[in-house]
């Protein structure tokens, strides 16, 4: 056995044995209880990087320990292979998008493999593969037939030059990141899926995510963002049209002094046509359209506006009230406009005093002397609970009494009703780009929108398209593929040329997996039944709304299908952080990108995982360190020198269980110290999923482990083999090959992974005797081994009687005599 660890021999040898042998394949006939653990699958972009190496090292640590535990684990991986960097790299590389795609995916397995990841290759998916995206598109027509997929006309960024649907991330400063032309803001008829049906069951199913992350929750919340309140009718004067407003807050209704419309709202036009204002305020609008939504809602962002000519009645005061329009007033979200209470809404507030608007105070403090004012505000808009004033007859009710009071009247009257809205909008999933899942919908001038049989699935993309630089990627170009035949008439028609958001593939992946391979469906329930739901799911913060959300919504489709009985896609999610290197985020912009092939090539795999885990908690962004990588190298030759310098000893069969009885002192604290770790790195693995500390404890053992040689002249070698058996099982989940090859060498037969879990022996646990530290006023001052079971009055008699505390007690006033169980003694005197 060679003194050191060779890393590249070693980690090649494994992995071929491995994969020869398929010895991470997921058993659909076992008995044994299934474990589902699955990472994010990634965007086939060339190489990985290191956050690459953290998730699929923290997914490959609790797969290898379930197995252990005898689980029937299923680890999985595939290709979220669709989308817009392989548009771009087709044009600047005159390639097909599937040549690069394909190319990237070979080099990315061979590196996912160098990792020695425990993946079930036998069921990787590819979304853009046909025999993948004909059931992403199977799905679509479940949907459309359930009335789940519609048409709409929605605005898109639109690039007149190139002739297409730009997304909001090639849009750079309102210019085409292609070719530089300004970018126009363009209505077109859209796909959307009808995800504002599930809005109520996304939110009331939060409960049933006891094992996610708390933040996430919230933020899914307030992406739903549901809110009562009361749908109020607003007339325009002079006229038979009528302004519908939602508000959470109809008590304010006394306090609205001016009206504000999105300026896509349908009622502009009206309002403006033939009018003086028609030209200035068309100018507005273009100019509006140019800001991202985002930008448009930002607290931070200028508030900006114009007078649309036009006035409104308020309906509980019979005052007119001017209508404006806004650029933080979105046509997306409720109704499209809104009744503006300046003194109770800030936003409202610093709008009106931009335009010079009418401020009224409805609501004050209770208990408040005199009444609020608008001059007692000074640009604060006074936002809390209280009472109403200047408000009718209501004045004097409180907030929430004013709400049903209100709320009552008003639909008694006719002027509004009350609902629940959500912030959520359906998801828009058309997408004007060839690299996508094409949108399996054909149009006939006699039969309408007509869905492709599904026989007929899927709806494959052409291979001919214009690939060179300047090329233009639109299915609208193919003339073989748009034209066809309607399947109902057999009259001409035409193929959608859309093709899907590419969060529809990456939005039900996960039960593919469970059979990867079935031509009739795609998945049957039975498979379904055995493994989903997804036991551990794994990936970044950045997922925590769209990614997750889209999953749920799709999982909940297909529970109404009938194709599962659960509703929920993950039982517990982990959001690891990012790693991080001289303070920032990796990226070649920054100059700071850490290579893993050159990590890999350098110290090895086992290397670069075990201190990708080390280094920080899962949770937590991680800080890069080649010192840190070459401790984890240390480390690792330490374990392997532990072996290779004992070899003769420790070959062979252990010992079933040790006689405690039987042991020494130095025998009983190492053995105590095994227990300990095995008991540390199973809870961090099993319920606290920190990493680093089961690594510590491990490292502890180790160095007891060679305490323990160091200091005994005879060692017992039964014992040590006990220890270092235990050790390198506790060890193989985060350092598979160098564990696999030591395992080998001690003459063990099977997979080192195939083993069981080590368990550990309570009684074993339990110490005879403590070593104390005593403090003196703070400062160290001697250590006392006492029995384990001493109380308090025996302990403070032995500590007392001890020479050392004598010297500095004796003839002084103790004050105070402070114990911390099992550790320490502080004794303040003056």
């Amino acid at each position: 056995m060679k003194d050191f660890y060779h890393f590249k021999e070693v980690e090649e040898k494994w992995q071929q044995r491995w994969e020869a042998e398929g010895v991470f394949k997921a058993e659909d006939d076992s008995d044994k209880e299934k474990y589902y653990v699955l990472e994010m699958f990634p965007y086939p972009s060339g190489n990985l990087h290191m956050g690459h190496v953290r998730v699929y090292s923290i997914g490959d640590v609790i797969a290898r320990y379930k197995k252990m535990q005898g689980f029937n684990v299923l680890h999985p991986m595939g290709w979220d292979a669709f989308g817009l960097p392989a548009e771009n790299a087709a044009i600047q590389h005159g390639i097909h998008p599937a040549e690069w795609t394909w190319s990237n995916i070979d080099i990315m397995r061979k590196q996912l493999k160098r990792l020695g990841i425990s993946y079930d290759w036998d069921r990787e998916v590819n979304t853009a593969a046909p025999d993948y995206y004909k059931w992403t598109q199977w799905f679509f027509l479940q949907m459309y037939k359930k009335g789940l997929a519609y048409k709409k006309k929605s605005a898109v960024n639109w690039c007149p030059d190139c002739e297409t649907v730009l997304a909001n991330e090639q849009v750079i400063y309102n210019r085409c990141e292609r070719c530089d032309a300004e970018v126009e803001e363009k209505e077109l008829e859209q796909w959307f899926f009808r995800i504002t049906e599930y809005a109520e069951r996304l939110l009331k199913d939060h409960d049933l995510l006891e094992n996610w992350p708390e933040k996430v929750k919230i933020m899914q919340k307030n992406w739903i963002g549901r809110s009562e309140g009361l749908r109020i009718k607003f007339p325009v004067k002079d006229s038979d049209q009528v302004i519908e407003v939602f508000t959470t807050r109809p008590d304010t209704i006394y306090g609205a002094t001016y009206m504000v419309l999105a300026p896509e709202h349908p009622l502009v036009e009206k309002f403006i046509k033939g009018t003086e204002k028609e030209e200035e305020v068309n100018n507005f609008i273009k100019e509006v359209r140019k800001q991202k939504e985002m930008e448009r809602t930002s607290p931070e962002s200028e508030k900006q506006g114009i007078f649309t000519g036009a006035y409104a009645v308020n309906p509980m005061t019979g005052e007119d009230i001017p209508i404006m329009i806004a650029n933080y007033v979105l046509m997306g979200y409720g109704t499209g406009a809104i009744m503006a209470v300046p003194a109770h809404d800030q936003r409202d507030m610093d709008f009106a005093l931009k335009y010079d608007l009418p401020i009224k105070v409805v609501i004050q403090p209770a208990g408040q002397e005199g009444t609020l004012t608008v001059e007692d505000l000074e640009g604060e808009a006074y936002t809390e609970d209280g009472v109403l004033v200047n408000s009718g007859d209501y004045n004097g009710l409180t907030v929430a009494e004013a709400f049903e009071k209100m709320a009552e009247d008003m639909e008694e009257k006719g002027i509004g009703r009350r609902e629940v809205n959500y912030r959520l909008r359906d998801w828009l999933i058309s997408r004007q780009r060839y690299w996508g899942t094409p949108i399996p919908i054909i149009y006939c001038d006699q039969c309408g929108i007509v869905p492709v049989p599904e026989e007929d699935l899927p709806v494959v993309l052409p291979e001919t398209l214009d690939f060179q630089p300047g090329g233009k990627l639109s299915l609208a170009q193919v003339e073989d593929f748009v034209n066809t035949e309607c399947p109902i008439c057999g009259a001409k028609a035409k193929r959608e040329a859309d093709t899907m958001d590419t969060f529809v593939d990456s939005s039900w992946y996960f039960l593919r997996y469970v059979d990867p391979h079935n031509e009739e469906l795609p998945f049957t329930k039975e498979a379904a039944d055995k493994w989903f739901p997804v036991d551990q799911y794994i990936g970044g913060i950045e997922h925590a709304i769209l990614h997750l959300l889209y999953a749920r919504f799709f999982t909940k489709v297909i529970a109404d299908l009938d194709m599962t009985d659960e509703v929920e896609p993950f039982r517990n999610w982990l959001a690891q952080g990012m790693v991080l290197k001289d303070g920032a985020k990796m990226s070649k912009s920054k100059g700071n990108v850490v290579d893993p092939n050159e990590i890999i090539d350098k110290y090895g795999a086992d290397t670069a995982r075990l201190f990708i885990l080390f280094a920080a908690p899962p949770e937590k962004d991680l800080e890069w360190s080649d010192a840190g990588v070459e401790g984890a190298e240390r480390f690792l030759n330490r374990v392997w020198r532990l072996v290779a310098e004992n070899i003769t000893e420790l070959r062979g069969k252990a010992v079933q269980k040790i006689d405690m009885a039987a042991l020494g002192k130095p025998e009983k604290e190492l053995y105590q110290q095994l227990n300990v770790c095995i008991k540390r790195v199973t809870g961090d693995l099993e319920t606290r999923m920190n990493f680093n500390t089961a690594i510590s404890a491990i490292m502890e053992l180790s160095n007891a482990a060679y305490h323990y040689l160091n200091v005994t002249k005879e060692a017992d070698n039964e014992l040590l083999k006990v220890v270092v058996d235990n050790m390198l099982l506790l060890l193989s989940p985060f350092a598979p090959h160098m564990t696999a090859e030591l395992w080998e060498h001690l003459g063990h037969e099977g997979f080192i992974h195939e083993q069981a879990w080590p368990g550990y022996e309570e009684e074993a646990l339990k110490q005879d005797e403590l070593t104390i530290v005593v403090q003196i006023n703070g400062k160290v001052r001697d250590r006392v081994e006492v029995s384990a079971g001493i109380d308090e009055a025996g302990l403070r008699e032995v500590v007392l009687a001890r020479e050392k505390v004598q010297e500095h007690v004796v003839g002084k006033e103790i004050i105070k005599f402070i114990v911390i169980p099992k550790k320490l003694v502080n004794i303040v005197v003056k």
